[in-house]
């Protein structure tokens, strides 16, 4: 969750318009994650020039995905590859621009004018030069076929077409409390686009001297990640709308075996990993921190710990949390309210159907003013809080399947958490980063996987550095932490 609260409306509106060429079946990792609410769309003029569309998508985009994730040494390295990649490809002519974004989902895509964009955790999760190269070439695969145009006026269709209502949540069953996909919903390409992008990432990155195995390796780390994430379960085959990750793997082996064998291009690990060095590895400070579950947001200055079971997954736009097992969901986000206007009169005020007016309370959270009421939906049922820090006024709405007095008892007491963090806390709490060390003769996997400063650790180490579950390291390699 940002620090700049008062541009919250300004940022749902414009991320939640369709971004165009968007690869989020692909790229995007598995992660925990509520349906934001329909939201009020920009109304496409029928004619727009194109630099002017281009900007607004950038816009789009870069508030989306945190920004630009500004690190000279990495934006060189990616640059690099791209030149390279665009000297091989079908259409050498065609110019490339690419942005790293502050963000940690595991996500690229590319616009029809060739701007490509890829987040700082997929380039966490990739190991080597060739996965990062098979990730650009897959997108430039895109803009070369044209997939991406395509899907902008098949975007800006159904943008036209959407249904206009409130800027926030008017529908309890289907709003922002549905379960559903994590981040914002972007168009996406078809399951015959994407294996064609496939098709010809995997011959450029070849054709450019990189290793044409690089693309099965990242695709499989990345099921590996996001197994970590869902505990083994599927998204619905990625929303049914792309390819599955085993297909997809499949289809980048068979692609690579029509360049040689393994073993032959560039994969440049150890200098890969170098230039990885001291990258942010999970949220950026200006987004707050999820610490099992407790969020805690030093440039704001509180903190709030989620009940029992739950994971967090901190976005740009919300904090949202699933618990165990599906039943119950939580999300926090910030509103602005006149300061004339009572916390009470905020909940019963249409921002969410069926309140009831009955259950309305006034309390306080470690001094700070607070207000409840229930709502109801067919399928959830809800227990909405406000509370006012500073300028602003923090909601809370969590959610469940059944709403029994132990589980409103455990919404209860976990508002109760909320409070101002200390000024030591605040300095305290610190990002983790990727580090690059080199293994030594006593290191194993398992004693490097002590030093990893996450969930997981174990299995987060073996899939940051691509090994199996039987690979074992040796003395010399380098390999990635995070601390």
């Amino acid at each position: 969750m940002r620090q700049w609260a008062s541009q919250w409306r300004t940022t749902i509106a414009l991320a939640g318009a369709a971004l165009l060429g968007a690869c989020s079946g692909d790229f995007d990792s598995k992660q925990v994650s509520l349906q934001l609410p329909q939201l009020t769309l920009p109304q496409p003029t029928p004619q727009v020039e194109a630099p002017t569309a281009e900007r607004r998508e950038n816009a789009r985009i870069l508030a989306s995905y945190g920004g630009v994730y500004d690190d000279p040494k990495l934006q060189a390295m990616v640059t690099h590859l791209v030149d390279r990649l665009v000297a091989a490809s079908e259409k050498p002519e065609l110019k490339y621009q690419v942005t790293i974004l502050n963000s940690p989902s595991i996500n690229a895509f590319a616009l029809p004018n060739g701007q490509l964009y890829i987040t700082r955790g997929l380039i966490a999760l990739a190991n080597d030069k060739a996965e990062l190269a098979s990730v650009l070439a897959h997108e430039m695969g895109h803009v070369i076929a044209r997939h991406a145009a395509i899907r902008e006026e098949q975007a800006r269709d159904a943008a036209l077409a959407s249904r206009t209502i409130s800027e926030v949540i008017k529908d309890p069953q289907m709003g922002a409390l549905a379960l559903a996909k994590s981040k914002l919903a972007l168009a996406s390409f078809s399951r015959e686009q994407e294996f064609e992008a496939d098709g010809i990432g995997v011959g450029i990155s070849a054709r450019a001297g990189f290793d044409a195995y690089g693309a099965s390796r990242f695709l499989t780390d990345m099921q590996r990640n996001a197994d970590i994430k869902s505990g083994g379960a599927q998204e619905g085959e990625f929303l049914s709308n792309h390819p599955a990750t085993p297909d997809r793997v499949r289809n980048a082996l068979a692609n690579a075996r029509q360049f040689g064998a393994p073993g032959r291009g560039e994969r440049d690990r150890v200098e890969y990993l170098k230039d990885l060095d001291g990258l942010i590895y999970g949220e950026d400070p200006s987004e707050g921190f999820v610490r099992g579950r407790r969020f805690l947001q030093p440039k704001l200055g509180f903190t709030f710990m989620a009940p029992a079971g739950f994971l967090l997954d901190n976005t740009a736009q919300a904090v949202l949390g699933l618990k165990d097992g599906g039943g119950e969901a939580m999300r926090l986000d910030v509103v602005s309210v006149p300061a004339e206007q009572t916390l009470p009169d905020y909940l019963k005020s249409g921002w969410m159907e069926n309140v009831d007016p009955q259950s309305v309370e006034e309390f306080a959270v470690n001094g700070f003013p607070a207000a409840t009421a229930t709502a109801n939906g067919d399928k959830w049922s809800f227990r909405l809080f406000a509370v006012r820090f500073g300028s602003d006024v923090y909601r809370f709405i969590f959610a469940a399947k059944t709403m029994t007095p132990a589980v409103d008892r455990s919404f209860r007491e976990a508002i109760m958490t909320f409070r101002r963090m200390s000024l030591k806390e605040s300095k305290e709490v610190k990002p983790l980063r990727i580090k690059a060390v080199t293994v030594r003769r006593n290191d194993t996997v398992a004693s490097l996987a002590r030093r990893m400063a996450t969930d997981h650790a174990l299995e987060r180490f073996r899939v940051l550095n691509g090994l199996g579950a039987h690979d074992r390291v040796k003395p010399g390699d380098v390999v990635k932490i995070v601390e």
